[in-house]
């Protein structure tokens, strides 16, 4: 059984949510604490924070349809109608492209249409199922298929030395004593934010089935421009590393708060503004900031 955690205020620690906070605590500020500001409207900065990205679409697209084909798997093991597949893609990318608003668009840096983003997400999902471990997933870890985890429902709420983390794996399948843990990634290799993630995941599944480090084994599978794989290795020393640094991460984030356990923060004046140029350019606030 997954741990289950009673709600609480209290911020939680993320890969995300963190990388966030170091790269701008003014977008950090928009993005988690909207509420609090009093000078620009609730709904202009949700607007602003929910213009998506060609790249972020497309990734968010293909692990859809991944976690799917994984879904439709754990039901049957017929082959895929490609025909009927090709029509799901379609339709979902359609929907996707119709209900979303574009930063490209919006700021007029790009015009997104719907064969970017259609196209692309074809070719990312060609990769994945001609890659050889699609293939060792429909030839040998089917076999466990009734115990595999899919992007599970919530947020992979955890504990991480009573520090409140989010570590949502996009897929675990036991398999020959060990535990395999992958995660899909459709843009490019980021080493250390990747191995955080990777850590996170591991330290995750430790907690939640009970197993020790040389149980787990963890790797990203690169989908574009083609299919490859980077894995860890797991030990102790990795983990209780990870562990200081969620610590202080954390705590760093608790020091512009005015109430921790409320997650109430400081004056929107207090969190600067970053004088990185390239993240301003890329920026969904630019427009208010």
């Amino acid at each position: 059984m997954i741990k289950k955690y009673k709600y609480t205020n209290i911020l939680g620690w993320s890969l995300s949510r963190y990388n966030r906070f170091i790269s701008c605590k003014r977008r950090y500020f928009y993005d988690y604490y909207a509420k609090y500001d009093v000078c620009i409207s609730k709904e202009k900065i949700f607007f602003l924070k929910n213009l998506t990205s060609k790249n972020l679409e497309i990734g968010n697209i293909v692990h859809i349809i991944i976690k799917d084909i994984l879904k439709r798997y754990q039901k049957s093991s017929k082959t895929i109608n490609k025909d009927k597949f090709l029509r799901y893609i379609f339709n979902l990318v359609k929907d996707y492209y119709n209900s979303k608003f574009f930063f490209e668009n919006y700021y007029k840096t790009e015009n997104i249409i719907f064969s970017d983003i259609y196209e692309k997400s074809i070719f990312i999902i060609k990769n994945f199922l001609n890659s050889t471990k699609f293939k060792w997933i429909i030839e040998k870890a089917i076999l466990y298929k009734d115990k595999w985890i899919i992007e599970p429902e919530d947020f992979g709420e955890t504990r991480i030395d009573n520090y409140k983390a989010f570590c949502k794996v996009d897929f675990l399948v036991p398999f020959s004593n060990k535990l395999y843990i992958l995660d899909w990634k459709t843009g490019k290799p980021k080493k250390e934010d990747h191995l955080k993630q990777l850590i996170s995941y591991s330290l995750w599944a430790i907690q939640n089935f009970n197993v020790n480090t040389e149980s787990i084994v963890p790797l990203i599978s690169y989908l574009y421009p083609y299919y490859f794989e980077k894995n860890i290795k797991i030990n102790i020393e990795l983990i209780n590393k990870f562990k200081r640094n969620i610590k202080k991460e954390t705590k760093d984030m608790y020091k512009y708060l005015i109430d921790i356990e409320k997650n109430i923060p400081k004056n929107k004046e207090e969190f600067p503004t970053s004088n990185n140029v390239y993240i301003c350019k890329y920026c969904n606030y630019k427009e208010i900031c």
